[in-house]
């Protein structure tokens, strides 16, 4: 029986050669068709039509010293149109307009560099503005098990943290210091988030590999593929990005393999990547690492309502008592 066979008949359990093998597959061939029809139906079955829309604020813009090159907020080639911070007074304003929309999670991003104490305290007033359905979720730089607490104790429910591609040589960040963060997340009782990002054409299937296996052993409930989206001004912008039929294909091994239970998400929203099965997109306001306008909600970033729409495009909705 070959690997198209197996993941057919429902066996997920994949040795690294069959998922090489799944991420060799031609774009145009038949058993592409077939392992994204694989995947759809194995979202279909786990979420039962649900749709999730979560939204991100980018609570500060300026020059970040991880200096990620492929983010338009690296400390050596910082290509945001301004650098600024947003108040609690900025935050309520703008989740009150969000709140004339649909939408189920709430993440707060800062770059790296961001002070702890003072994003505690930030998203401790946020919180009290949310429902009692909505969670609240931060993507920041790497913290230890003590910070991770904090966070828990100001009603944050989940971290979205990853080892992205070529941390390290694309990054100056640390596989390791990742690998702890993650770990204390876990260990405080949080919720940990993951996504394989960002994947460029320069990167192996072995590399993707690597990243879909990580997150496979940590048990994630919420997945993402993301690929790079080539930012002017930054490193990595010639190098180009990958097409959407190949992010599909990513998409679709990432869902059988990690077989996240909440949702799958691809990012940023791609429509062919949702015949993938694909549950869940992400609505953008302030800054963001693939624009070069720090309100991106003027550029690259999508609203709730855009996000609902292209997720009922798939045949996904929200839950009747959100």
């Amino acid at each position: 029986m070959n690997v198209i066979e197996k993941i057919e008949k429902g066996d997920f359990k994949l040795s690294d050669e069959e998922i090489l093998e799944l991420l060799s597959f031609e774009n145009n061939s038949r058993e592409y068709y077939r392992l994204l029809y694989v995947s759809d139906s194995l979202s279909r079955k786990k979420f039962k039509e649900r749709g999730y829309v979560f939204t991100q604020i980018g609570i500060n813009a300026g020059p970040c010293s991880i200096n990620c090159r492929f983010c338009s907020m690296g400390a050596e080639h910082y290509s945001l149109d301004a650098e600024w911070e947003k108040d609690f007074e900025t935050l309520h304003a703008e989740i009150e307009r969000l709140d004339q929309q649909n939408y189920d999670e709430l993440f707060l991003m800062t770059t790296a560099d961001y002070p702890i104490e003072q994003f505690l305290n930030i998203s401790r007033k946020v919180k009290s503005l949310l429902k009692p359905h909505q969670r609240l979720v931060a993507n920041i730089g790497d913290f230890d098990e003590a910070t991770a607490k904090k966070l828990k104790l100001v009603g944050f429910s989940a971290i979205y943290h990853i080892n992205r591609m070529r941390e390290g040589e694309d990054t100056l960040a640390k596989t390791s210091d990742r690998k702890e963060t993650m770990e204390a997340v876990l260990s405080a009782g949080l919720d940990l988030y993951y996504c394989i990002e960002p994947i460029g054409p320069e990167h192996s299937y072995e590399e993707i590999l690597n990243e879909i296996k990580r997150a496979r052993d940590f048990n994630i409930s919420v997945m993402a593929v993301m690929r790079r989206i080539p930012v002017p001004g930054t490193p990595l912008f010639d190098r180009g990005k990958i097409p959407a039929r190949e992010l599909a294909k990513i998409v679709a091994i990432t869902n059988i393999v990690v077989n996240p239970q909440r949702s799958m998400n691809v990012h940023e929203p791609a429509q062919m990547a949702m015949m993938a099965g694909v549950n869940q997109l992400y609505a953008e306001v302030g800054a963001n690492p693939r624009d070069v306008k720090s309100d991106t909600e003027k550029g690259r970033g999508f609203t709730p309502d855009k996000a609902w729409e292209t997720l009922w495009e798939a045949g996904y909705k929200p839950a009747e008592n959100d």
